[in-house]
């Protein structure tokens, strides 16, 4: 395999883990703010609470069941970023919280504030790994699945998926509140304004590959259910229906 090579998807795996990493960080902040959580993440909480699992084995338990159903669905197989965004975000997640000096909010203003610091940063965080171009998320993946199995809107499986387990996580005894609606509602347009934020980055792996040449043609992000550079930059809301 040619240096250049090695050495680009070096970078992108470097780069997808920085995002989740940073994503890990932003979900921590809001699971702490005790004001309410984002339908899948009262979810992983709520399985935490009634299970012996923490928040992040809860996570990865979760997105192996819906990558699994999810490539059975589509027979398609994950992209590196997939995998590896349900092997580390909650892992990271549980990092953060262990850490004696991770902020701990008191009241409701501080809760909000410290929610509103990690809404933003999953944002930013999911515009950033998604423009590695390694795949997204399983998650993402279970609701194109789903949408394509019902024959309906990506963005009506999507919000099926999500009252579900928003509904399921609440009983589990997630926290929801109004950190749940802050959620809902911002984390759409903070992700399509992430991901031009993060385009440059995108359009630069794409100047790599078509510098290379033929032989990049099985390029991982490529592949494997990677997501296509020109989809990040000119389809960011494709990104976030999805």
């Amino acid at each position: 395999m040619p240096r250049r090579r090695i050495a680009r998807i070096a970078l992108r795996l470097l780069h997808v883990n920085v995002g989740l990493a940073l994503f890990g960080l932003g979900i921590a902040l809001q699971v702490d703010a005790g004001i309410g959580l984002g339908p899948w993440d009262a979810f992983h909480e709520g399985l935490s609470v009634r299970t012996p699992l923490t928040y992040g084995q809860a996570s990865i338990l979760a997105g192996l069941t819906i990558l699994a159903i999810s490539t059975a669905m589509t027979r398609m197989r994950p992209g590196w970023g997939t995998v590896l965004n349900m092997l580390a975000i909650g892992p990271w997640v549980d990092v953060f919280r262990a850490w004696p000096a991770f902020p701990a909010a008191t009241g409701l203003l501080g809760g909000a504030l410290q929610f509103a610091v990690g809404l933003v940063l999953t944002g930013v965080a999911t515009g950033l790994y998604l423009t590695a171009g390694l795949g997204a998320g399983p998650r993402d993946g279970f609701a194109l699945a789903l949408a394509r199995r019902l024959d309906v809107t990506v963005r009506r499986a999507r919000t099926l998926v999500e009252v579900v387990v928003l509904t399921s996580g609440w009983l589990l005894g997630g926290t929801v509140g109004i950190g749940t609606l802050a959620f809902a509602v911002a984390i759409g347009p903070l992700m399509q304004w992430s991901l031009r934020l993060w385009a440059p980055l995108a359009r630069g792996y794409e100047r790599s590959v078509a510098a290379s040449g033929p032989q990049c043609t099985n390029d991982p992000a490529r592949s494997a259910g990677g997501v296509r550079m020109d989809e990040v930059r000119d389809r960011p809301r494709g990104e976030e229906e999805a």
